[in-house]
Order: C-alpha cells, then structure tokens, then sequence
C-alpha cells in the first residue's frame, strides 16, 4: 500500500465557497426609494447577484433593503420587524449597506 501524501492535507473550505455573494439565491425586497439609483437598477444589480426579487416581505424573505427616500417605518419593514421577533433571519440594510454589498460582486 502506497500513501502518496495526500492523506495529511486538510481542506478547511471550498475555495469556490468564497466566491459566492452574499445576495445569491437569496429573497430581498425594497422599501422605500433609493437616492442613488431607480428601482429597476437596484433590482438588475440584485440579479446580477445572484439575488431574487420579492415585492412583498415573507418567511422566506432574507433581506429588506431600506430606502433613504423613506418617510417613518414603511409597512413591509414593520412586517420584517415582526418576523424577526418570531425569530425569522431576515437582515434589515441601510442603502448604504446594500450599495456596499452590491460593490463586491465586481471584485469577486
């Protein structure tokens, strides 16, 4: 029996894994309009992602964009609120959080 030296090698993580966006096959949904691009450009950017689009916010929903064009809690961020706090993991962003991840994909 050979060992060809393979055995002592640990892979901690895929290296492909690390190339996934945060937003791929994920649910998001916007609230609010954003002060830096239409709706219809958030939306391509999410796509091009890897993201899905939902209009209103569910279980299934990952992510709730907010906004900065928004006047008080719209009613689909009073909705997240609600899911979180019966222990849904839906993440709230700030648009300037959601322009920074959308950044990422040109660097991957």
């Amino acid at each position: 029996m050979t060992n060809k030296g393979n055995s002592e090698i640990i892979f901690l993580s895929d290296p492909a894994e690390s190339l996934i966006h945060p937003f791929f096959n994920k649910q998001i949904v916007f609230t609010g309009a954003l002060s830096t691009m239409t709706r219809s450009e958030a939306a391509k950017k999410v796509k091009a992602c890897g993201g899905l689009l939902q209009g209103v916010v569910t279980q299934q929903t990952d992510f709730v964009i907010l906004g900065d064009k928004r006047r008080g809690i719209s009613t689909k961020q009073h909705k997240a609120e609600q899911l979180i706090n019966q222990g849904q993991d839906i993440q709230l962003l700030i648009e300037d959080d959601f322009l920074w991840l959308i950044s990422m994909q040109k660097k991957l």
